[in-house]
């Protein structure tokens, strides 16, 4: 169980990167319920970012940040992710991606 603000805030952002790649894997035909290959390592490498990231403190969303820890090819593969899964967002989690709003 997480006991601080920061790792609270971690899960959350994990856990909405987790949905959007889901959204978007079922979306396009990957798989059926869970994450083709392709989208599990793409959840995976962001979860190993998020859990790295030195601004956790102090910034919203990954997309708010100034350091892009990404790299180039996973940077470009997230930001698919997320053109498809945002708007569908609505429909799988509305509560979710209104959260998500504010503290963006």
């Amino acid at each position: 169980m997480p006991n601080s603000k920061t790792e609270q805030k971690k899960l959350k952002e994990k856990e909405i990167i987790s949905l959007m790649i889901s959204i978007y894997c079922n979306g396009n035909g990957h798989t059926k319920g869970d994450f083709c290959d392709s989208c599990r390592a793409l959840e995976k490498y962001s979860h190993r970012r998020i859990e790295r990231c030195p601004y956790s403190d102090t910034k919203t969303f990954c997309s708010a940040c100034k350091t892009h820890c990404f790299a180039p090819e996973e940077r470009e593969k997230i930001r698919t992710v997320m053109r498809y899964s945002g708007p569908r967002m609505l429909f799988h989690n509305p509560v979710m991606l209104l959260k998500h709003l504010i503290l963006g």
